[in-house]
């Protein structure tokens, strides 16, 4: 009678000297879970953040985003360690409308600084999908050549609901950053005409970006954004759009006299560039690095570093009382009967408000 398979084949095996594979005990498997399943420690996040370590610096602004209250509370004790290694670089903040250029002139910017010895950061700032939550538009996928730099880290970040496309822990992330080695901190805006307060008040130097011959007027950027800006470049300045840009450089210029006085100091300059054909890029980092002087020298970087923190102290405090608010089980149920009575035309949607606030 022949042999069942079950013994020839082992047998063939080791007769030709192939080993059967080995099979792990239930033990064995359970402890290479349990290794998967655990979660590296505050300090030990901490220690990785501050040796450079780009996976446990990934791992820390995963937490800074999360909301869940876990998360949240291990994020605000790894953001406190990190604090003292914090505020030792540059933060550049670069808005304008889609299609302007954004991606590829944070590239091409981007690689000009870390070819000169710097370490770049860029927060990229996507639209909120409705459906998802998650970014559409993502940066990380559009920046090739920048996302293989060693010397370079791309967070893509969903904005969410927070005002002017900024992402909501967006604060918190620049001081990891800093605290992860990046002296350069680039922070994208999605810049689709909302308000870039937000941005405004946690960069050192912010950027706008403008195209040549758009029709400013269309493009939702107003005097609020141009008066923020301490330098406007003008992008996809070459081939037959040369022309263009310069005209509009000379109109920018014009323009810019009609402003009032910065507090800064500093009078905002426009600037030509292609960043597909990185040109003029170095004259870009050349105007920042004349700002960074004139804002040591009389005092005002440190001054609107101070601003910027009292701003997001306040900020923090008005987030957790409307989180607060919502958690709340009591104003959950009222705030559906509210909604009721307001869709029925009984009440106004300010008495409900008032109602509500004041439980």
């Amino acid at each position: 009678m022949a042999k069942s398979n079950k013994t020839y084949k082992p047998a063939l095996q080791e007769q030709k000297g192939i080993k059967p594979p080995k099979t792990l005990s239930t033990d064995s498997a359970k402890s290479i879970k349990a290794k998967r399943k655990k979660q590296p420690s505050v300090n030990d996040l901490v220690a990785g953040i501050t040796s450079g370590n780009i996976t446990d610096l990934s791992r820390a602004i995963t937490l800074v985003e999360s909301t869940n209250e876990t998360h949240t509370a291990k994020a605000h004790d790894i953001i406190t360690a990190c604090l003292p290694h914090a505020n030792n670089s540059v933060r550049i903040g670069i808005t304008g409308v889609p299609g302007v250029g954004k991606s590829t002139f944070i590239e091409a910017f981007g690689s000009f600084l870390t070819d000169i010895g710097k370490k770049v950061a860029v927060l990229a700032v996507d639209p909120s999908s409705t459906l998802s939550k998650g970014s559409i538009l993502g940066d990380k996928t559009r920046m090739e050549d920048l996302v293989k730099d060693k010397n370079a880290f791309i967070r893509p970040s969903p904005s969410g609901d927070s005002l002017g496309g900024v992402a909501r822990k967006t604060r918190e992330t620049i001081i990891l950053c800093e605290a992860a080695g990046f002296d350069t901190i680039i922070i994208e805006t999605v810049g689709v005409g909302q308000s870039e307060t937000a941005v405004h008040s946690m960069v050192d130097f912010f950027l706008l970006l403008k195209l040549a011959g758009a029709g400013d007027e269309l493009q939702g950027i107003k005097r609020g954004i141009i008066e923020m800006a301490d330098a406007i470049v003008i992008n996809k300045a070459d081939g037959d759009n040369l022309k263009a840009a310069k005209s509009a450089k000379v109109e920018f210029n014009r323009a810019l006299h009609l402003y009032p006085e910065k507090d800064s100091g500093w009078s905002p300059r426009v600037s030509l560039c292609s960043a597909l054909k990185q040109e003029g890029i170095s004259d870009i980092w050349e105007l920042i690095q004349d700002y960074l002087k004139t804002t040591s020298s009389n005092d005002y970087f440190e001054h609107n570093r101070n601003n910027q923190n009292k701003f997001w102290l306040l900020q923090t405090i008005e987030e957790r009382l409307k989180s607060d608010f919502y958690k709340s089980e009591k104003i959950k149920v009222e705030l559906k009967t509210q909604i009721a009575l307001v869709e029925a035309g009984k009440t106004t949607p300010f008495a409900a408000a008032e109602y509500l606030l004041g439980l």
